[in-house]
């Protein structure tokens, strides 16, 4: 995958987010870490408010799924402030699914790509050479 000079990368699961930035050119992504804020914890889908049950996810997912959100959050207030024109989204597959349904049309506009790869973890090195190889 070719990111542009300058993108936002955001690495994530559903308990870690790592951001970076790509100093590096298109073909050949060189990742520096940016710092990562509170993330708000509190949205967790539809299963706030809601006890665990076969029904509901269990407090674990529930869990995930609000930092997700929170974490869905800060890229909004981000693009929405002009702060991100241009973001990547690596995160496992779960994560990368409940994010999208909390995408802000500012952030839709600036997504590069996505890449559906759980890479928390990882070395700088390796999440460069995945988003190469993608």
């Amino acid at each position: 995958m070719h990111i542009p000079k300058g993108a936002t990368v955001a690495v994530v699961d559903g308990q870690k987010l790592s951001l970076f930035q790509n100093s590096g050119d298109e073909a050949s992504p060189k990742l520096t870490a940016l710092p990562v804020g509170d993330i708000n914890t509190d949205n967790k889908s539809g299963g706030q408010g809601h006890s665990s049950s076969s029904a509901n996810p269990d407090d674990d997912t529930q869990d995930e799924d609000g930092f997700v959100a929170g974490v869905v959050d800060v890229l909004n207030k981000q693009a929405v402030a002009g702060k991100i024109s241009k973001i990547v989204v690596v995160a496992a597959p779960r994560a990368l699914g409940e994010m999208r349904k909390h995408y802000h049309v500012k952030l839709k506009d600036a997504l590069v790509g996505e890449i559906s790869k759980d890479l928390t973890g990882q070395t700088r090195s390796d999440i460069e050479n995945a988003i190469a190889a993608a």
